[in-house]
């Protein structure tokens, strides 16, 4: 007779559980600019300001101006600026060149838990949407951060396996904090929000298939989640009817990507700490224009090749140790790896970052030039590239590596980068990441038109109407 009360307790508890649609939205909705203390908005800015001077030397390339081509092609002019491209478009393809550019190098940031590049759609969502709606710096600047609060902790629950399977977590997961950062943006109530995650559920996308031949297709995924963000929210703020369940559910995120479902303890990384806890500062700064598991290795053959007296002529083979969660996209198949077939190839490669690294002694964006490419040194030297997993690996809090050169007279030269540059716990300075915006922006803009694109990007919490100071950022045109 007890029996039947007491289920119908435990069960009435279960119907009581917030979801974590729910929470995030809560989160996100009730985020209040001075809850965000200062060092953290500083750092956001700052990730901004990375990603715009990306996007700016992305414009010297090719690809930005196929993507602009063929999107201007489509749905014409309109009010948002594209940055460092004479256009305006319509704010969700505004969204989708953005995030071409400011992922089209490889060289934007990483929450090193989550393995996802969370500023590269964030940064596009907020831009189109504080512009469609004519917000404050200070609001478009919350937004971001509740956007990259989401994500990271969103992309953290299934951090690895992602990856293992194929699916790209920035293009699979950026839409979710991309949601709740464009809804807050909208206006969206806390139920919209809950609603806009449950639409996205059905534009979540993201293969790795680019690594087999260098396709650049990986380029799109965050502008994609920008734009189909925008794109819930605006449907969610209508109401239109989204699955409540997007993460937990039978065919919600998880256990539809992931074939094997989810360890009941990684769900908690969903929520933990919200509020309290901010992600945004463990969001590491790259250093190099490729791939952030490739970092460690890269840095260590640099390392190698100044702390000691060998020519490359004398190096009999060299092995590369990686964290076993990266070796499908960096390690292997080893003969494409060997011989990367393009730039982008190259950027993912293991064997192709340490020998143009020992060879060049740097790895800039010059090592992606065809003439680096080409070089027969460097594809000399990339067949003795072997690769191990590192015993020692601490993924994903750090991205290990570390590089062993057997030389010919049976000298063996070693050197380990124990924390990838730039990560959390080695983090790169404000300061760094000015100067990196510099470079970056210097290569398409005089130093005037840089200086003012970054006190612009600095300064724009404090605009009453954020839509000037975009224009100010994305309109500084090539000299």
């Amino acid at each position: 007779m007890t029996a039947m009360p007491r289920a119908a307790e435990v069960q009435g508890k279960e119907k009581k559980a917030q979801l974590i649609s729910e929470t995030l939205a809560a989160f996100a909705h009730g985020l209040a600019p001075r809850a965000i203390p200062q060092d953290v908005r500083e750092r956001a800015k700052h990730l901004m300001l990375d990603a715009t001077g990306i996007a700016f030397a992305s414009g010297r390339y090719d690809f930005a101006h196929k993507t602009l081509t063929a999107i201007s092609g489509l749905g014409g002019e309109g009010p948002v600026p594209v940055i460092g491209l004479p256009a305006r478009l319509p704010a969700r393809d505004a969204a989708l060149v953005n995030g071409i550019l400011v992922h089209g190098l490889d060289f934007d940031d990483t929450h090193t838990g989550g393995v996802i590049h969370a500023t590269a759609s964030a940064w596009p969502t907020v831009l189109s949407a504080a512009y469609m709606r004519g917000a404050s710096g200070s609001d478009l600047l919350t937004a971001y951060v509740a956007g990259i609060e989401a994500a990271t902790r969103l992309a953290a629950v299934g951090s690895g396996p992602f990856h293992q399977i194929g699916f790209h977590p920035t293009g699979l997961i950026g839409i979710f904090g991309c949601c709740l950062a464009a809804g807050t943006l909208m206006g969206l109530s806390p139920n919209a929000l809950t609603m806009a995650q449950g639409i996205a559920l059905s534009m979540a996308a993201g293969s790795l298939e680019f690594l087999e031949d260098g396709a650049w297709t990986k380029r799109m995924h965050p502008g994609w989640a920008a734009q189909s963000a925008i794109t819930a929210a605006a449907l969610a703020r209508q109401g239109f009817v989204g699955p409540s369940r997007a993460y937990e559910g039978r065919f919600g995120l998880f256990n539809a990507y992931l074939q094997n479902g989810i360890e009941p303890e990684r769900w908690g990384r969903a929520t933990a700490g919200l509020g309290e806890v901010w992600e945004t500062m463990a969001v590491a700064v790259k250093p190099l224009p490729a791939c952030h598991f490739t970092h460690a290795c890269s840095d260590a053959a640099i390392a190698l090749a100044r702390q000691h007296k060998f020519a490359i002529e004398d190096i009999a083979r060299i092995k590369a140790l990686v964290p076993a969660e990266v070796v499908k996209t960096v390690c292997e198949p080893v003969a494409n790896k060997r011989r990367p077939a393009n730039a982008y190839d190259a950027q993912f490669s293991i064997p192709y970052l340490v020998a143009a690294s020992l060879v060049r002694g740097r790895f800039t964006l010059a090592e992606l030039e065809p003439e680096a490419l080409s070089d027969e040194r460097i594809l000399a030297l990339c067949e003795l590239v072997d690769y191990d997993v590192d015993p020692r690996s601490t993924f994903p809090r750090h991205y290990t590596g570390e590089v062993q050169i057997s030389l010919k007279d049976r000298r063996v030269l070693v050197h380990r980068e124990a924390m990838n540059r730039g990560c959390a716990d080695r983090p790169l300075s404000n300061a760094d990441i000015i100067a990196k915006f510099t470079d970056n922006a210097r290569m398409s803009l005089s130093a005037r038109q840089a200086d003012e694109v970054r006190e612009a990007v600095l300064g724009l919490e404090a605009a009453s109407d954020v839509r000037p100071v975009i224009d100010r950022i994305c309109q500084a045109m090539p000299g």
